[in-house]
């Protein structure tokens, strides 16, 4: 799980002189509550026009049927009033009892399984980063090999070009990034001076961003702190935030460098394995994880707003709507505050496949992938049960045609998935445009964009919400979509669902820019459809297609244990 604002907090460091010196930037647009749900005609705002679709399938007197949609990521709140009534349950497991009732190799899996989880209780957390974990696995095998005398297989050549990129940022991390660390950490300093003038000036500990805009003073450090913080948390579109979430951000941000720093010195500790322990070199070895889905709160936040995205309680007057009216939410925790681990994500995807998910969401993502073989295994048994995949593209405004994100479509062997949606984030153009500007893009390797800024959804605590923002608030929009699409119209198949989407997308015909560049573009140079999510146009589209599904989706009752293809381990050449 990555830090939860995702714009690149260090490019903006080096501005903090002048932040600290300048009248506040001011506010953009103001979006409501549930913007991404709008409809632009009718509201002004470029959401998905889930009440026009809601309205069209109502007018065709079509009946919902349940969809499972599985959620791989860092936990959920299962108490949460918006979520506890959506959830999975697991029809043949009788809870508590310590037994495998339905025999599918999880004990007590009520709503799902937590696959960073100790048979003793305890729960991974924070994690490390798989630059390192790659560097230093492979540093012996591959340091000495030259590539032009020795032949590799396919995944042989697959492992060594990773190492050689992990070498180059790791090796490289520290002698690249000490000017800039010392200015992340003297501005971060700088920052919690003036947290404390503020909170001071304001006369209360806890405080919102957007509470500085009416801030009143003749003081001059109050002026100075002011403009620094209220400037710093505009430009990471955080004025939601309080200013104890957004400085915990960011001193979590300045610890993941100083992570990667000394990761060029030394193998990164085994947060996981201490936990788990299973053998994590072994695909075969499934007896770990426990039943512990939500973890923390703390840990539990991107998972539970994910979630709420999809299936929060529609129509209850509380909070906010989920897209699909039909879903229950099966959680598959999985995702630390780190990089996810592909031995996790791969049996959390066939556990998903083999209890009756039809639709799995993944809004997570790293540049490396070790045991991608794996995941590639796991996503074609996926596609075989009629799964469709949603992966959110990530939030490094980066272009994917040409860098990393995992996992991906693309197999080692090169064969890509017709199971599988990757979304990039857009927002609303009067209120920062209609690209994110930190969402990933690509011509060929993004399919479609959905609103991920600014999105309000449920988070721990029982009955709270907030503003989070990233694509993995826009991966949900759509595995929401899809889980509309199936509930109403069962017999389309995950070919067709990605398909739908896809050829509904309203087209953007007015330049945007390019998350990367900051150029003026067309959004068709951003992604393979050009276009945004629509309910609306998506129900219309699916009512005119014959479904081509030749057996009904799983069944919720869990039948087997994941069945795992024998990986040995390659050493590459």
């Amino acid at each position: 799980m990555k830090n939860r604002f995702p714009l690149l907090i260090a490019g903006l460091i080096f501005c903090w002189p002048l932040f600290a010196q300048t009248a506040p930037a001011p506010l953009k647009k103001e979006v409501p509550k549930g913007w991404h749900l709008l409809d632009q005609q009718d509201s002004g705002y470029a959401g998905i026009s889930l009440s026009k679709a809601y309205a069209f399938l109502k007018s065709q007197s079509r009946k919902s049927q349940p969809v499972v949609v599985a959620v791989i990521d860092s936990g959920i709140d299962t108490l949460h009033e918006d979520l506890r009534g959506v959830l999975w349950t697991n029809p043949k497991e009788i809870p508590g009892n310590g037994v495998d009732d339905d025999k599918n190799g999880y004990i007590d899996d009520l709503h799902g399984w937590n696959f960073l989880g100790g048979k003793d209780g305890r729960n991974v957390e924070k994690d490390s980063y798989e630059a390192a974990r790659v560097y230093h696995r492979y540093k012996n095998e591959f340091e000495s090999i030259d590539p032009t005398v020795v032949k590799f297989n396919k995944e042989g050549f697959y492992l060594y070009n990773m190492w050689v990129r992990s070498k180059q940022e790791i090796a490289g991390e520290k002698k690249g990034n000490g000017a800039e660390m010392i200015m992340m950490k003297r501005a971060y300093g700088n920052l919690l001076k003036s947290d404390s003038v503020l909170r001071k000036a304001l006369g209360k500990d806890t405080f919102q961003g957007k509470d500085l805009s009416d801030l009143k003073t003749d003081q001059a450090d109050v002026k100075k702190a002011r403009s620094a913080l209220y400037n710093l948390m505009l430009n990471n579109d955080a004025l939601e935030a309080s200013n104890i979430e957004f400085l915990e951000g960011f001193g979590d941000y300045i610890r993941s460098m100083e992570q990667k720093e000394e990761a060029a010195e030394k193998a990164p500790e085994n947060y996981r394995g201490t936990i788990v322990g299973d053998n994590e070199q072994d695909i075969n070895d499934q007896s770990y994880g426990n039943t512990d889905i939500m973890a923390t709160a703390k840990s539990a936040l991107h998972g539970t707003h994910v979630s709420g995205i999809i299936a929060a309680s529609r129509d209850n007057n509380k909070g906010t709507d989920g897209v699909a009216d039909h879903v229950k939410i099966m959680t598959l925790r999985a995702v630390p505050d780190g990089d996810e681990h592909d031995k996790d994500i791969a049996l959390a995807i066939r556990y998903a496949a083999d209890n009756g998910a039809q639709i799995i969401n993944m809004s997570f993502g790293k540049s490396y992938s070790p045991e991608k073989k794996w995941v590639d295994e796991a996503v074609a048994y996926a596609a075989q049960k009629g799964v469709l995949l949603v992966h959110a593209a990530g939030n490094d405004a980066k272009n994917l045609d040409t860098t990393f994100n995992f996992p991906t479509p693309l197999s080692i062997a090169g064969e890509r998935a017709e199971n599988w949606i990757t979304v990039g984030a857009s927002g609303d153009p009067d209120a920062g445009g209609y690209t994110a500007s930190f969402s990933n893009y690509g011509k060929n390797e993004v399919d479609v964009f959905a609103p991920g800024v600014k999105i309000y959804a449920p988070v721990p605590g029982g009955n709270t919400y907030q503003f989070l923002q990233g694509t993995s608030m826009a991966s949900p929009v759509v595995a929401g979509v899809a889980a509309l699409l199936l509930e109403y119209f069962p017999t389309l198949s995950a070919r067709q669902l990605k398909m739908v989407i896809e050829k509904s997308a309203v087209v953007v015909k007015d330049s945007v820019r390019n998350p990367g560049s900051g150029e003026k573009v067309l959004l068709s140079d951003l992604c393979r459809t050009g276009g945004l999510v629509n309910a609306f146009e998506a129900v219309k589209l699916a009512a005119t297609i014959k479904g081509e599904r030749k057996i009904p989706p799983t069944p919720a009752k869990p039948t087997t244990k994941p069945a795992a293809t024998p990986v040995k381990k390659t050493k590459g050449f």
